[in-house]
């Protein structure tokens, strides 16, 4: 049985004003798989990113054509439920974003705020989603400790267990260790690798070396243009495209 995408992008551009930021993108994402987005600063990945649960929406002056699909509907049709959008495709920051609460009501916010859980039902859905980011184990005697008080690498695990408690179907990664140190890192693409049994994963990332540890298909984006995506393994050993083999060998970038 072929799997379909859970995204289909379709001859996406993205224009800031005047300046076009995105041109004639193209790609399939598909289900519980972790797809990683590489390329230098300012060529559009976390655009693109933003583009997939419509977090640009919020930036005035901003115009985007073409078309994104998920699971075969049109996310920008005049008719599509924002709010419902972001709940299924989740959002994970470059720098994590604790509420300054207790770590508990970090994670029991979404679920408060939709109305889906309470009580009992409540504390176990904080639990399997701290679970789920593996930070159970650091937190569960502290749940009434402040967020702000983990180390970055807890809080940014705190952040992908708040995500996870509103059920995501994708989670997106903008970035998500370049705040964080070496074993914090580590632990995040444990994570990673953990979660997309379950979830599909988009990942922005600077590191190609991390790109290449955690993901199953890389996209190369430069100047706007998604110039080759392809399996991980494919990108770095045998890219088709010359620009891809330069960047990936330090030539520019």
């Amino acid at each position: 049985m072929t799997l379909q995408p859970t995204f289909q992008i379709e001859m996406l551009n993205f224009h800031y004003g005047a300046t076009q930021a995105l041109h004639n993108v193209s790609i399939d994402i598909m289900p519980r798989e972790i797809t990683a987005l590489i390329g230098p600063s300012g060529c559009g990945k976390s655009t693109f990113l933003r583009c997939l649960n419509r977090m640009n929406d919020t930036i005035p002056d901003t115009e985007i054509s073409g078309r994104i699909r998920l699971e075969g509907r049109d996310i920008y049709a005049p008719d599509a439920d924002t709010t419902e959008l972001r709940q299924r495709v989740g959002l994970v920051f470059q720098r994590p974003n604790p509420f300054p609460q207790s770590i508990f009501d970090n994670v029991a916010f979404g679920p408060r705020v939709l109305g889906t859980v309470s009580g009992r039902n409540l504390q176990e859905l904080v639990e399997d989603s701290l679970r789920g980011a593996a930070l159970w184990d650091e937190v569960a005697t502290t749940l009434t400790s402040p967020a702000l008080s983990l180390s970055l690498g807890q809080q940014q695990r705190l952040c992908i267990a708040r995500l996870l408690a509103v059920k995501p179907d994708v989670i997106l990664m903008d970035e998500p260790c370049s705040a964080l140190d070496p074993i914090a890192t580590t632990k995040v693409e444990e994570l990673m690798r953990q979660l997309k049994e379950q979830y599909t994963i988009v990942v922005v990332t600077h590191s190609m070396q991390q790109a290449a540890r955690v993901s199953d298909k890389t996209g190369f984006f430069w100047l706007g243009e998604l110039v080759e995506f392809d399996e991980t393994n494919t990108i770095f050993t045998r890219p088709t495209v010359q620009r891809t083999e330069e960047y990936i060998t330090g030539r520019f970038g």
